[in-house]
């Protein structure tokens, strides 16, 4: 039997208000269960997403894709117990029959809408969190990869009763019925473009949302970086998932001196890491025929504006090539802000590398533009670094190694302005999905609020005025010392 989308949301809502907060033992079970529906099917999940994208490695989606959420899940289990805990306030007043707790309460039903570029890991990661906060889930899947989609919704039932997890696939009109319901939380990652979509279907019901979206990520290579081992890194960094990364280097800013020297050093890492493309298992297409023309589109723009652009194709290869949407690792520079490429996160093989002589030039254009997901910096941990990082806005910073700031399983993930809002990953997650409550009881033989009630005394009065004449004289006796 088909099930409508408010249905679907509604049963979930009467299981969760019939069953009440799940205990510790269920939140793991459910954890489990949904750990146990990724492993079970890695290779499954493997063979799909590689059906999806047309290329697409299984060891790529093996590693970056199921290994890679393993450890934050495992974190995120391990700390239930301790995250559940109610905090006591105001301990001393215990002995006088007052008690102050703020509990963190699961929100009811989390909905969740996942992107194309990983479709299982960024739909698993918060729903691990979300049930490790106690609430029931349901999860839109994206169009864009469907087979994958598909496979999630098939097997999901072999792990979870749909008032537990309830996985929907479907066209963007779908997404957009399911972005509208009245869920109790929205989670969405995806582009801001959509994510600005997605808050104003939720707004409608006033539904409380956390957007993990994208930016181009800027890149500094510090006068003390070693431009090989750096050169190398970002390179390989943008080229992973065919450059289809939230976090990938977007455009890298170098020693205006050493320019030739790290674009030297990424295209002979480009040459090395790719002596074929179009037959080569291990180079990830574009996921689809409109991504494949947006990235061409990019670079012919910069093209004919004058950029210069740098196609490190294998010899004897014609790329791009539409029918296994390849194209080229592109090595852009001489960029400027008519072109496309300078605004539009470029989600694909392409790095641009532009050149600085001061660090302060660095600073002033990346707070210029919107706060990207993550900057990177590659060089010693100096004072130009930290203040690099005291200076500017990001989501995080990473130095010397791609995605660096994701290792800790306890750090959280998130963006900011533009980037996105709200974080998850460790105890970020769980707190993203619950509500701190505040319980306060009192067994005390007189009220404490309802002096506020009239009459008011000659005493109450004068205490007032004592309170706020004491409490001007300390705010001004504070203002003087400084």
């Amino acid at each position: 039997m088909v099930v409508s989308l408010g249905e679907a949301l509604e049963r979930q809502r009467q299981a969760f208000i019939a069953d009440g907060p799940p205990d510790v033992v269920l939140r793991r079970n459910r954890i489990d269960r949904l750990l146990a529906l990724v492993l079970d099917n890695a290779d499954d999940f493997a063979e799909a997403m590689a059906a999806d994208f047309g290329t697409r490695p299984s060891a790529a989606t093996l590693f970056t894709e199921i290994l890679g959420m393993i450890s934050v899940i495992e974190h995120t289990r391990s700390h239930v117990p301790q995250w559940m805990r109610s905090a006591r306030l105001m301990r001393t007043a215990r002995m006088f029959g007052m008690r102050a707790e703020v509990e963190p309460s699961p929100l009811g039903v989390v909905g969740i809408i996942g992107p194309w570029n990983f479709p299982l890991n960024l739909v698993v990661l918060p729903a691990s969190a979300a049930f490790a906060a106690g609430n029931r889930v349901m999860i839109k899947m994206s169009e864009v990869t469907p087979r994958t989609a598909e496979l999630m919704r098939a097997r999901a039932g072999d792990y979870f009763d749909s008032a537990e997890l309830h996985v929907v696939t479907g066209d963007t009109s779908v997404s957009a019925d399911f972005a509208a319901l009245p869920f109790d939380h929205l989670f969405f990652t995806g582009s801001p473009a959509v994510g600005a979509l997605v808050q104003g279907a939720a707004a409608a019901n006033l539904v409380p949302v956390t957007l993990e979206l994208g930016g181009k990520n800027p890149v500094v290579v510090s006068p003390g970086a070693d431009i090989t081992r750096s050169a190398g890194r970002i390179t390989q960094g943008r080229m992973i998932n065919g450059g289809q990364v939230c976090v990938c280097p977007d455009y890298v800013f170098v020693p205006a001196e050493r320019m030739e020297e790290f674009v030297g050093v990424a295209r002979d890492t480009l040459q090395a890491m790719f002596p074929s493309i179009v037959a080569n298992a291990d180079y990830c297409s574009s996921v689809n025929d409109a991504n494949f023309d947006r990235v061409v589109g990019l670079i012919e723009d910069a093209r004919a504006k004058g950029a210069l652009v740098d196609s490190v194709a294998p010899p004897g290869e014609m790329l791009p090539d539409r029918q296994t949407r390849k194209i080229a690792p592109t090595i852009v520079r001489d960029v400027d802000d008519s072109m496309l490429i300078a605004t539009e996160e470029t989600f694909g093989p392409v790095l641009t590398v532009r050149p600085y002589r001061h660090l302060a030039e660095v600073v002033d254009y990346v707070n210029a533009r919107p706060a990207p997901l993550v900057s990177y910096w590659f060089g010693p941990d100096d004072d130009d670094f930290r203040s690099f990082v005291q200076r500017t806005r990001s989501g995080g910073v990473a130095r010397n190694d791609f995605a660096a700031q994701m290792i800790p399983s306890a750090a959280p993930f998130g963006g900011v302005g533009r980037s996105g809002m709200g974080a998850y990953h460790g105890k970020a997650g769980f707190d993203a999905f619950s509500h701190y409550r505040t319980v306060v009881g009192s067994d005390l033989p007189f009220t404490i609020t309802g002096r506020a009630a009239p009459p008011f005394s000659r005493t109450m009065r004068a205490t007032t005025a004592m309170a706020l004449r004491m409490a001007r004289n300390r705010t001004r006796r504070r203002l003087r010392a400084r």
